[in-house]
């Protein structure tokens, strides 16, 4: 499975956090669960940056169940006092069927009215098993059988989001044998992101893990280790979707 922390910024102020693998039936649908549970001092909070994958969540939580669409930059949760979440990071070929329009649910998102589904989870609660296979049998029975488009915009972010070789869009467009328009037009129906800007995240969270976990790797080494045009680029990068340096991010760990 891929680094658990992939995306969190700070993991070392993560609340306890279980991430866990899709079941069979769900292995197209969705990418993984994401429970965190959390009980806290009065007056303490909690709070994560994160640079999210560029996909949807599905979010089931004390107060109801949200649908969150693909975020563009950096986002922060403050926690305080005691909660739960049972998450579910969506593939593309579940948000084509759970939302008719996921370009308009970027950086946004829709509240859904299944007050059956939030009483079945909250119930299973605290047992994260039981309650990510509660959400599982609920996506799996919205979204159904997958058409052969679903299966196409599931390769294609599969590709975008792992392949380091990939680095242009043509060069996804020539591996899934399609247009480039043919793949710009997937990624807005079924992400709500460009495939250029999905590149730019993968990179963008791998150069984060890097800076992080390797002191000793220079910005210039893992700038060209990462396929950026020279070190100026990852930093405007840093700046644009984080709000700060890799320098300065680098210094807060």
């Amino acid at each position: 499975m891929t680094d658990p922390h992939r995306g969190v910024l700070y993991p070392d102020r993560l609340p306890r956090f279980t991430r866990l693998p899709p079941g069979e039936a769900a292995a197209e649908l969705v990418e993984w669960y994401w429970i965190p549970q959390w009980e806290l001092p009065d007056g303490v909070e909690s709070r994560q940056a994160l640079l999210p994958y560029p996909a949807a969540n599905l979010a089931v939580e004390p107060d109801g169940v949200t649908l969150w669409g693909v975020t563009t930059r950096a986002g922060e949760r403050v926690l305080r006092g005691s909660g739960w979440a049972v998450g579910a990071l969506l593939r593309p070929a579940a948000l084509l069927r759970l939302s008719a329009a996921p370009a308009d649910l970027a950086d946004r998102h829709a509240v859904l009215g299944e007050p059956a589904l939030q009483a079945a989870v909250a119930a299973a609660m605290p047992d994260p098993h039981a309650a990510a296979g509660i959400v599982e049998a609920w996506i799996v029975d919205r979204v159904g059988e997958l058409t052969s488009e679903a299966r196409l915009a599931n390769a294609m972010a599969g590709l975008l989001m792992t392949d380091p070789t990939i680095l242009r869009l043509d060069d996804a467009a020539a591996r899934l044998r399609v247009s480039a328009r043919t793949l710009q037009r997937l990624a807005h129906r079924s992400v709500g992101l460009p495939p250029a800007a999905m590149i730019r995240r993968r990179r963008l969270q791998e150069a984060a893990q890097r800076v992080r976990d390797d002191p000793e790797a220079t910005m210039a080494e893992i700038a060209a280790d990462l396929g950026y045009a020279d070190q100026a680029h990852l930093a405007n990068d840093f700046r644009t979707v984080l709000g700060l340096t890799p320098s300065d991010y680098r210094g807060a760990h």
